[in-house]
């Protein structure tokens, strides 16, 4: 049973990067900017100092004009860092523009790690999502591990709508507190 429960996951997020791969670059641009605006919004009814992105990985809504923007708003900009396997992420500062590397994992962070306490409000890349709100991440557990430390962050999932899909979610699991898509709206 569990054997089988794993491999309708990894279908699944087979099926899922196929279709986030499959969107037209000119579509794209315009639903990443749809997003970025959302979070812009939601930040200016919040105003938190200090929050926790990603760095695009192949097909993520790429967010950096988003970043920019908070970031010349004097927000403190932070993305997450793996620092050991199957525990939580800690997360580094980082201001747009400056030197980056890819770590173990192929995930660009910046060439000068500069650790900081986890931020009050996370952007959380979705490779798919639920109707309750769950993500489906690549299977690592670094978000959900991130996610059960008190006290806890906002949270913005962040997928295209047509990444939507029904899933059941583990026990581990934790659900977002909104996800963000190019149709939503989250003010």
């Amino acid at each position: 049973m569990a054997d089988e429960k794993q491999a309708a996951k990894t279908a699944l997020r087979k099926a899922l990067r196929t279709t986030r791969g499959a969107l037209d670059p000119a579509i794209k641009v315009q639903w990443d900017a749809h997003i970025g605006a959302q979070i812009i919004a939601w930040w200016r009814l919040r105003q938190v100092d200090t929050f926790g992105v990603y760095w695009p990985l192949v097909g993520e809504p790429d967010l950096r004009a988003a970043y920019a923007e908070l970031h010349q708003a004097g927000v403190r900009l932070a993305l997450p860092v793996v620092m050991e396997r199957d525990a939580p992420l800690t997360f580094t500062e980082w201001t747009p523009g400056e030197p980056m590397l890819p770590d173990e994992a192929g995930v660009h962070v910046p060439a000068q790690l500069r650790f900081i306490e986890r931020p009050p409000a996370l952007l959380i890349p979705c490779l798919g999502f639920n109707a309750d709100g769950y993500r489906l991440g690549y299977g690592g557990g670094y978000y959900d591990r991130t996610l059960e430390l008190p006290p806890r962050p906002h949270t913005l999932g962040i997928a295209y709508s047509n990444q939507e899909a029904v899933f059941p979610h583990a026990p581990h699991d934790v659900p977002l507190d909104v996800i963000v898509t190019e149709i939503s709206n989250v003010t």
